[in-house]
Formats: C-alpha cells, structure tokens, sequence
C-alpha cells in the first residue's frame, strides 16, 4: 500500500512537498533453516579412548611409589643407562610367560624352535644356538625407553651411520611418522619401499633390492665409531610384524624366518615395532544371525602371539657379521623388538622397552642421551612397573586374614628353602577347595575378593608383603 503524504509551506513560491511512504503488508522473510552441523568422527587416530585411560589404577600405583622413600628417591633421581631395573626385570617375567612358548617352534613352523635353521646362510651351521633359547627372556636383554619413536631414533643414533648404512627399507603401506624420524637421522632420499605380499613383507622382491643396492658404487665413509660397545649395519628393515600398521596383516612363523635369514645374510638391522602384539582379539567364525535366537556364545581362546623377531634370530648361531678381533665382543644380533606401553596403558606415560640381545641392549643404554641422563621415563617407569606388578600376594593373604577371617596360602610359601630368589611367586596364592562346604568356599572366593579389590584400591598398603608368607608355615598346614 502506498500512501501519499502532503508538507503544507507558506511559501507561495514553492509548491507543497510530497513525500511517498511505501508499506509492505507481506511478511518478513524467514532465514533458511540450518542444516545442524555433523559430529567429527576420527578414523585415523590412533589413540585410545579416554575411557579406557587407567586414571585411578595409576594413581595408585604413584601413591604406592612415592609414599616408600625406598623407591621414590631413586625414581626422582637420574635413571641407570638400561632404565629402571625393576621394569626390566617384570617385562623379562611377564614377556617371558606371554612369549615363552615361542621357544618350542621349529623352522617348519610346529613346535620346538631350538637350534635354528640350518643351511640358510653363509657361515652358520643348524646347530645350537648362542644363549638364550628364543623362549626364556632376561631382564639384560631389555632397556627402557621413552616409547618407539624414542627408541627408533636412539636406535638409529647407536646402529647405523649413513655413510656406512646404505639404505632403510621400509615395509609399504608404512606408518607414515616414522619416515622423519628416519630422515631426521640422515637418511633423506635413503628410504626404500618394500611391498606386502598376502601374509606381510615381500621377501622376494626384498631380497632382490637388496641385491641391487649392493651391486650399485657405494663410496664407504663412517663418521662413527661405535666399537666395541655397538656395531654399524650396512641396511636397516623396518615394519610391523603383528597387525601391521596400517594394513592389519601378522607375518607368518615361516615369512618371519625367512626375513631373519635374510636379514643375516645382508648385515641388516630389523626393527619391528611390535605395539600390537598385546592386542589381539579373537573373532568367531560363525557369527550367530540377528534372526535367529540363540545361546550367549562361549568365550573364544585368546590368540596366543607368534615368536618375536628378536627371539627368532636369538635362537640362531652368530652372524658372520658379528664383529671379529682379538678383543671380546659383545653379540649384536640382527633384529629388535621395538615395544610401547603407549596402547597398553596410555601414550602420556611416555615409556616402552626394546628386546634384544644382551649386548644391543647394553649397546642401546650406551647412546650419548642415556649416559647423559639416565634412561628415559625414569619416573614414569616405576609407576608402569608398579601398575603392572599387580597385587602382592603376601599382602592379599594377611589382609585376609585379618579383615575378612579367611586363610589362604601366598605363593612365598611354597618356594624352595634356601633358594627362593631362583623361582618366586608373588603374586600366586593357593585355594583348596577340599576341606570346606561348598558354601564356604563361595563365602570365601567372595571375602578375598573384597580384599583383592581393596588392596588394588589404596595401592597395596598395609602389609609386610611375602614375608608374611614365610613367618609360620603352620598356620597354612
């Protein structure tokens, strides 16, 4: 609607002023409704969930560390060159158990590795090995890190030198961030991409490569000199060798000997990082329909974990490559196991481990940052040992005595009399189920679960530990 509007003047001289007011009568226009924006989901990290973060198990445990002067100054202080020596030690029992059939696998992929393989390489024989039996482990063939990629680049620092290590063959598709840890080391341009085959890396077309790079003119110049306490590889082989990263594929028993062997044969150094080892799950092969009604399913096994590259190669006679000479040298070997407590725990701890042979491991502890500080992640190693050493079963079986009326026996007391250190069982107790009513025995499980939680809760507080155990045996009679 428009409307006229009429400014009266006195003015003879000039006409009256109209002005023109305009009125919509159709209703405002309403913005377009917004499309809600959608929820970011992330496919690509690799992080665990923050669920999943042990907040309370680690706080415990720190409780329990730095409430004992005993363990805390030390822990507060610069770390030993291999790292914290009780971390070791538990990473050699509880590897040791999760790993320790590996050393019954045979070269034909059944059981009962020992000895070797005869016959792959130049200058070894198919008889024994040097030391370690691929399934026992030590706690001298471990050295604490400050997670894989720390280790990858201290390894790298120590192990190689790029003008003596011709090249870094890196197993395609690749984790990607480990390719500037490589170059940051000197090996800009130096890598080399070896593809996958159906069960990992490509041992053909590998073993070619490498054939090729070592007909090629190399003019030799070290600039390190790392003996006798390290050895420079002339090639370095990285991957994943259980659920690779990103193609998901574990390597074979066979394929991972033949990668040993090969790796022998060209005085290659492999670094498997073996951050995955731990977290396999089984999968049912017939899952139940959606349609059909049917029981809960059965618990599947767990997937027991293929022998280490490391424990592989440990089982086999000294390389030819090992250093020679008059003086006594240590054993090198030529493959490593590069391993995280960054998906076991939580990557904010900072702290993982490599498995070795003993004198790599020294070798490694050896690097200019180690002896400079100490090794990585002192403090957060001693927290990770505590978290992983669980309860300590002379402390359960007190408790229980004393709080919930209920006896059991702890693993101390059924050591060997004046050789305990040689086998020890901290963390075992006994239930027998014969001389009690079954009501008891219900009664019972469910009282020393109150204890275990309890215990696990205050991080172990309030006992004297296994000598508990050996006060009065006749208490357990």
């Amino acid at each position: 609607m428009t409307t006229l509007q009429t400014t009266p003047t006195t003015n003879t001289a000039n006409p009256p002023t109209i002005t023109t007011i305009t009125t919509d009568t159709n209703p405002p226009q309403q913005p377009p409704p917004q499309t809600p924006k959608k929820k970011l989901i992330n496919l690509l990290r690799g992080w665990p969930a923050p669920s999943l973060l042990p907040a309370a198990g680690l706080q415990a445990a720190a409780t329990y560390v730095l409430s004992n002067p005993e363990l805390a100054v030390p822990v507060l202080q610069y770390a030993p060159d291999p790292g914290y020596q009780p971390l070791r030690e538990e990473l050699a029992r509880w590897l040791g158990g999760v790993y320790a059939y590996a050393g019954a696998w045979n070269s034909s992929g059944d059981r009962e590795l020992k000895g070797g393989r005869g016959g792959g390489e130049s200058g070894e024989s198919g008889g024994g090995g040097s030391g370690s039996d691929g399934g026992n482990m030590t706690a001298d063939e471990f050295a604490i890190t400050g997670g894989a990629s720390q280790a990858l680049a201290c390894v790298l620092q120590s192990f190689t030198d790029p003008g003596y290590t011709r090249a870094v063959w890196v197993v395609a598709p690749c984790y990607f961030l480990a390719c500037a840890i490589f170059e940051d080391c000197g090996f800009h341009g130096r890598l080399r991409a070896v593809p996958e085959d159906e069960v990992g890396v490509d041992v053909g077309v590998l073993e070619r490569r490498l054939r090729e790079c070592e007909e090629e003119p190399w003019e030799n110049h070290p600039s390190k000199h790392p003996s006798p306490d390290r050895k420079l590889y002339r090639h370095v082989i990285y991957l994943v060798a259980t659920c690779a990263n990103p193609s998901g594929k574990t390597m074979p028993l066979f394929r991972r000997q033949q990668l040993v062997h090969l790796a022998r044969k060209h005085d290659a150094l492999i670094i498997s990082d073996d951050v995955y080892d731990l977290l396999q799950w089984p999968v049912s092969p017939t899952p139940p329909s959606p349609t059909t009604p049917s029981a809960p399913p059965s618990p599947l096994p767990p997937i027991p974990p293929l022998p280490l590259l490391s424990q592989i190669d440990a089982a086999l006679p000294p390389s030819p490559h090992e250093p020679q000479g008059h003086t006594p040298h240590p054993r090198f070997g030529h493959a490593i196991s590069n391993g995280s407590f960054s998906k076991l725990v939580g990557p904010g701890v900072r702290t993982g481990w490599i498995h070795a042979s003993p004198g790599f491991a020294a070798g490694f502890a050896a690097t200019g940052t180690n002896r400079s500080g100490g090794a990585a992640s002192q403090f957060a190693a001693a927290i990770v040992w505590r978290f992983l050493s669980g309860v300590d079963a002379g402390v359960v079986a007190e408790r229980a005595r004393v709080e919930e009326e209920l006896v059991v026996g702890p693993g101390a007391i059924f050591e060997v009399a004046g050789d305990e250190a040689a086998v020890k069982f901290p963390r075992n107790l006994r239930l027998s189920f014969s001389w009690v009513d079954e009501e008891d025995i219900v009664e019972g499980v469910a009282r020393l679960g109150r204890v275990v939680r309890s215990v696990l809760e205050d991080g172990g507080k309030g006992g004297v530990g296994e000598r508990s155990g050996k006060s009065d045996t006749g208490a357990f009679k």
